[in-house]
């Protein structure tokens, strides 16, 4: 993993004060794809903040963009977002068991 790009991925989305974050890089899975070889990484981004609450799903997303655009599409070239409130996170860990 580019654990520098993580990093600075997860000080940037601090900004959206998460109650949980996991950044995953997914980058070897896209190996030869046009983006991954332009140096561009792919992650998968899941976060909870209560700061989500009354969003819609793209608003949320927008949220995200709006504190990591500028590292897209060079540095970033994918990203997979699932966003939630921790309401949400709570609901689905109940699903699930």
């Amino acid at each position: 993993m580019n654990e520098n790009l993580a990093i600075l991925i997860e000080q940037r989305l601090q900004a959206l004060a998460p109650l949980d974050l996991t950044i995953r890089d997914d980058s070897h899975r896209h190996a030869g794809h046009v983006g991954a070889r332009d140096g561009g990484k792919h992650f998968i981004v899941t976060i909870v903040s209560d700061q989500f609450l009354g969003h819609s799903r793209v608003a949320r997303h927008r949220m995200v963009y709006d504190v990591l655009g500028d590292l897209m599409p060079q540095r970033i070239h994918a990203l997979a977002l699932q966003t939630m409130t921790a309401d949400e996170a709570a609901s689905l860990l109940t699903q699930g068991k």
